[in-house]
């Protein structure tokens, strides 16, 4: 059985049924590998520093919730891009304790 992915004609097909207007459910995707990573970035960002979150192994609508309850304890501004949590400023600290006490052992820093 072969599974096209992209087509030259449509471009990217959902791997599920093969459309290229999907109207499956893509929202139960879970994606990270489980080595959650923080790292602090100001590249791109003039100079203002942004704590960011790559690896947690949940779907988008988790992910939305975990950024909120984060917010929350950091009383900062946040998203969820390109399934990385970003939060506003430098928050490594506060949130490698805050995710190890949700069970994800392997979190680490990432960066210089």
């Amino acid at each position: 059985m072969s599974r096209l992915v992209y087509s030259t004609d449509q471009g990217r097909l959902c791997p599920d049924c093969g459309c290229a207007q999907c109207q499956c459910n893509t929202d139960g995707i879970i994606m990270g590998d489980g080595n959650v990573r923080i790292r602090l970035e100001t590249k791109g960002r003039k100079g203002k520093g942004v704590t960011t979150v790559t690896g947690i192994p949940m779907t988008e609508t988790d992910l939305k919730k975990l950024l909120k309850e984060l917010k929350q304890k950091t009383s900062t501004g946040g998203a969820v891009k390109e399934q990385a949590l970003e939060l506003q400023g430098d928050q490594r600290d506060i949130l490698m304790m805050l995710l190890a006490n949700r069970g994800w052992p392997s979190v680490k820093k990432a960066g210089g």
